[in-house]
């Protein structure tokens, strides 16, 4: 499940919504592209995309490095030599063709990006930031098996919070 926003979420626009800013597989192809205007490491490209998207979209660490495990098990993405501690990603030759094979779709992504950022100044970044991080917690809870009790906690928590934004 990709990160989306209802009617009134952040991106308003027509019917409320400005659809998903990512779609399965997307945020591979995102972070090569990232990768290939300069090396960068996790954080760095964690950051890239909040900025991108004016704070409408943060990847959690749990989300990032496992796809940059992945891009380096594919041969897209290598580690360069740092002086930190931290990994720092570069493209590799077959990395920038996987790109340039999916330009399209990444420039449309980072055109809908561009979108929620141009749009999240309405409710200002802090509001679209708290809503993709919900979304996000809720996706990867989720994503696996969910016991009853488990979904009432997070239904009741979710439902608090609602009117507690009600009562703001």
């Amino acid at each position: 499940m990709s990160p989306r926003f209802g009617r009134g979420g952040p991106g308003g626009g027509r019917g409320g919504r400005i659809g998903r800013l990512l779609e399965h597989g997307d945020l591979r192809f995102v972070l090569l592209a990232l990768l290939e205007a300069q090396p960068r490491h996790g954080y760095e490209l964690i950051k890239a995309l909040e900025e991108r998207t004016g704070g409408v979209y943060r990847p959690s660490p749990g989300v990032v490095y496992p796809t940059l495990s992945l891009l380096e098990d594919e041969g897209f993405v290598r580690p360069v030599a740092a002086e930190s501690a931290r990994k720092l990603y570069e493209v590799t030759d077959e990395g920038r063709a996987a790109l340039d094979e999916n330009r399209t779709s990444v420039d449309a992504v980072f055109g809908r990006m561009d979108e929620a950022a141009a749009r999240s100044s309405a409710t200002g970044p802090r509001v679209g930031r708290a809503m993709a991080n919900l979304g996000m917690a809720l996706q990867q809870r989720l994503e696996g098996p969910v016991d009853a009790e488990t979904l009432d906690r997070i239904v009741r928590a979710i439902d608090e919070a609602a009117v507690a934004v009600e009562k703001a």
